[in-house]
């Protein structure tokens, strides 16, 4: 089952129904300081309800809500881990108790694959299960990975190069392969894979944690503020000459503190941390680090590949242009004739170009009259000897590097004319590359390759931009030619002629003035870069050193992922910090709905009348009763409300933080302080019409 499997809705709630109440244990609840103390609150309530005179319809219903705020709570992180529990469970099942061949001192042996140590070799062959992670040190082979990554096609894994990973629980498709073994048995890749889905492993991130100590700073204020209710109440009854008119038992108390206390978000915030890893693993990146989904989403500085991630990867005939006194036909016929047994992507593309734009159909070059001249580093040039059957002299057709075929043309007699050296140096000017094309002693032109930059990535980046992300391009291109590409593709700064030493400065270099890196690589020169990058995403592909640097790994090895990995995380930052505001928002309303009714009696002129401060009751909740059971019912709603929204995410839009902030206070911050005035207040009517307050 791939991360982008469907998962039955009805089957994942019946889980999290169940799964709500087995998070009651006191363990899994103390993890919440928030969220214990309406535990505590809850446990207290049912106590009272056992004490003489206290058992009765307005405190059982407090006592039934507060337990329901738990459990909604438990409903939501239930919720976000459910998703992650169905793909782990069929991780799980790969990791099968497996047989692997050792080879000891050149010989099979047959071996437990749990029993694999670190550095030990095995044999797998067509048909055979990977039994341990681990680097391919011979051998080639097509590997099935769909279980992990989702995609059907196998790929091909090899020695000696940045393909040589290989998962433990994939099979081996073809060929022969030896394997060192790289982790051993509950530290595999699988293993990892499987605790980060469940959440087993989440660390909480520092901006969590931060905000831990502001809701328990915040719960801790207003359990000080309750506390003191009590005798504040009792010595105004006093002045007043009254009796019982402020409702301060226990339960009343408990119910004041679960709603003034900040439970919207502190019931949420661990779904939200947990769907920010599910969304990802959804897009098929595995965050082996909590902390890397939010780090991603204050990145800073984004660190890109050129091949592959800005551009197509594959240099591409875009133009022929002739030289003078040849028509562009003679030079696209010559140049599709050199490129007919080329079977390199560049090579492709020139016959691809003439037949398109030319009409020229492909022709048959094998046989006796046709020798195909592979290129080599020497003469830097291929082409094809020709001849027709009936002259003795073949047909020589090069296309190569313009020094190469210059050389050669030269060699064959013939003459150069400058104009086509101009074109030469004007395509390199603009960061493509010339390819030259001759027959015999003649020069019919000039080919121009270019590496294409991909469809919309100007405009990602351009989003990027908007959001405060500066975007770098790394690249092995001298610096005239980088510069063409990092214009067109719209990149902020560019480094050319990079090798990895060159990465790790600059990750370091922008890390000391304070700002956040994301960088992707595949080989192990990019690990010590990964390692230092504040977002490391390693391809799949890629060797075992890379990923084990990286603290996300892209199952699918794209390198264009990079940019939903940033996406991802300031779509998580701006979901708790709307459901933050939200929250604290809810707070502020409930406090006007609860007091003004609980002392809304207080220093009446006579009895049934009400007393000054009932003008601060603008809802005209019905009596203190109904307005503690509306706000309570309110307070535990809410959070069933709001979990699509925590799991799902608030919708990303590539905004500055000064417009997030804004939208954050109009539409979460308002919207908070809203909702609850209309919802207590029609709860509050319904709790009347139903007899169930009074």
């Amino acid at each position: 089952m791939s991360a982008k499997a469907e998962v039955n809705y009805a089957s994942l709630v019946r889980q999290a129904i169940v799964e709500s109440f087995k998070k009651l244990h006191p363990g899994d609840q103390i993890k919440n300081p928030v969220m214990f103390v309406v535990y505590l609150g809850s446990i207290i309530t049912t106590v009272c309800l056992a004490l003489p005179h206290q058992f009765n319809l307005f405190n059982g219903q407090i006592c039934f809500w507060l337990w329901f705020t738990c459990l909604f709570a438990n409903f939501a992180e239930a919720m976000a881990e459910g998703r992650g529990k169905a793909h782990a469970d069929e991780l799980r099942r790969m990791r099968t108790k497996t047989t692997a061949r050792k080879l000891v001192n050149g010989q099979e042996v047959s071996v437990n694959g749990n029993d694999l140590k670190i550095g030990e070799l095995i044999v797998c062959e067509a048909g055979e299960i990977i039994a341990a992670d681990g680097e391919i040190i011979e051998g080639i082979a097509t590997v099935d990975e769909s279980a992990i990554t989702g995609e059907s096609a196998p790929v091909v894994r090899e020695s000696g190069g940045d393909r040589s990973a290989v998962t433990g629980g994939t099979r081996v498709l073809s060929d022969r392969i030896v394997i060192r073994v790289t982790a051993e048995a509950g530290n595999s890749f699988l293993d990892r894979m499987i605790s980060m889905i469940e959440g087993a492993r989440r660390q909480k991130t520092p901006n969590e944690i931060a905000l831990n100590i502001v809701l328990i700073s915040l719960t801790a204020l207003f359990i000080v503020v309750v506390v003191v209710l009590p005798p504040f109440a009792h010595y105004n009854e006093n002045a007043a000459g009254q009796k019982g008119v402020v409702l301060t038992s226990l339960p009343v108390l408990l119910a004041l503190i679960v709603c003034l206390i900040p439970t919207t978000i502190g019931g949420l915030l661990s779904a939200i941390g947990i769907a920010g890893i599910d969304r990802l693993m959804r897009r098929n990146v595995l965050a082996t680090s909590g902390r890397a989904v939010e780090a991603a989403g204050d990145v800073d500085v984004l660190l890109l590949d050129k091949t592959g991630t800005i551009t197509l990867g594959n240099r591409q005939a875009t133009e022929f242009i002739p030289a003078p006194g040849v028509t562009l036909e003679a030079l696209a016929d010559a140049a599709q004739l050199a490129s007919l047994a080329d079977e390199t992507p560049e090579g492709r593309s020139i016959a691809v170009l003439a037949k398109e734009k030319y009409g020229l159909r492909g022709r048959d070059v094998s046989g006796p009259h046709a020798q195909f001249i592979p290129f080599t580093a020497q003469t830097r040039m291929s082409g094809l000897d020709l001849t027709d059957g009936k002259s003795a002299a073949p047909r020589r057709i090069r296309k190569g590097a313009a020094e190469a075929v210059k050389n050669w043309v030269i060699e064959q007699g013939g003459t150069v004319d400058p104009a086509v050296f101009e074109k030469v140096d004007g395509i390199a000017r603009l960061g493509g590359t010339p390819l030259v094309v001759a027959d015999g002693a003649k020069i019919l032109g000039v080919i121009h390759l270019k590496d294409i930059v991909k469809g919309g990535i100007k405009e990602r980046f351009a989003q990027l931009r908007k959001m405060g992300v500066r975007t770098v391009m790394i690249t092995g291109d001298n610096s005239l030619t980088a510069a063409a590409i990092a214009a067109e593709a719209g990149v902020d700064d560019f480094i050319a002629q990079a090798k990895p030493e060159d990465k790790l400065a600059r990750i370091r270099q922008e890390q000391s003035g304070g700002r956040l890196v994301a960088m992707i690589g595949d080989g192990t020169n990019d690990a010590p870069a990964l390692a230092q990058a504040d977002v490391g995403v390693a391809m799949n592909t890629g060797t075992q050193a890379a990923r084990e640097a990286g603290n996300m790994v892209d199952l699918d090895s794209n390198p264009t992922k990079l940019i939903e990995v940033v996406e991802i995380g300031k779509q998580l930052l701006m979901t708790r910090g709307a459901l933050t505001t939200f929250s604290i928002a809810n707070d502020v309303s409930k406090y006007f709905a609860i007091l003004p009714a609980m002392f809304g009696l207080l220093y009446a002129l006579s009895a049934g009348q009400h007393g000054p401060l009932d003008k601060l009751n603008i809802m005209f909740l019905h009596s203190p009763q109904s307005a503690i059971l509306s706000a309570v019912i309110f307070n535990a709603l809410i959070i069933v409300a709001l979990i699509p929204l925590a799991l799902r995410g608030v919708k990303y839009r590539p905004l500055g933080a000064a417009v997030i902030l804004r939208n954050n206070m109009l539409i979460y911050g308002l919207g908070g302080i809203i909702v609850p005035f209309v919802f207590i207040k029609l709860i509050d009517v319904l709790l009347v019409a139903t007899h169930l307050a009074p």
